[in-house]
């Protein structure tokens, strides 16, 4: 029997859809592994929690999504402060992605999750026991943000940002669309 895998991402703070899931799973008999591409925490209503059951899963490996690297490093995304001074129009955006950020981090920094959600990377390369090389990312091969890879791309770009991964398997997460891409 081959390998079974959980591969999920996008979770946003969300333990209502991340329990859901893993009951899921849990009815097809659980999995081997799980693979989870990033943006763990930050939007939804519970990031403790939803950390708290991601760190008790077994075989897992993930990569840092790019909402959790604006929770460990302070980035923000669009708009930024700058963009509102040139079009005031922003600034409600920019205050409201302010408050939500910093109420994550706060969360996160006071229960000790801060260095947990630090520590994926960007990417990981796994080998399957057939051989195939997988990249898990969470936006694209090489990119830490961004539009990442959905349907409105053409084949031209979309070969541009899968060409140099080096891999068999991209696994991506980031744009909330399900899209599966053979070439």
């Amino acid at each position: 029997m081959g390998m079974r895998l959980a591969v999920f991402s996008d979770i946003h703070g969300n333990t209502l859809a991340l329990d859901a899931v893993l009951a899921d799973i849990a009815t097809y008999g659980g999995v081997d592994a799980y693979w989870v591409l990033g943006d763990l925490a930050a939007i939804g209503a519970d990031p403790v929690g939803t950390l708290e059951r991601l760190a008790q899963l077994p075989n897992a490996r993930f990569v840092q999504g790019n909402t959790d690297r604006y929770l460990v490093t302070g980035d923000r995304p669009f708009p930024s402060i700058d963009d509102a001074r040139s079009d005031p129009v922003l600034l409600p955006r920019v205050v409201e992605v302010a408050q939500s950020f910093a109420w994550t981090q706060g969360a996160i920094e006071a229960t000790g999750w801060f260095d947990w959600l630090s520590a994926p990377p960007f990417e990981q390369r796994v080998g399957l026991p057939d051989g195939t090389r997988v990249l898990l990312t969470h936006v694209a091969p090489g990119l830490k943000d961004g539009p990442g890879i959905h349907p409105a791309h053409t084949d031209e770009r979309l070969g541009r940002m899968l060409d140099s991964a080096n891999a068999d398997l991209i696994v991506v997460g980031h744009t909330h669309w399900p899209l599966v891409l053979l070439r």
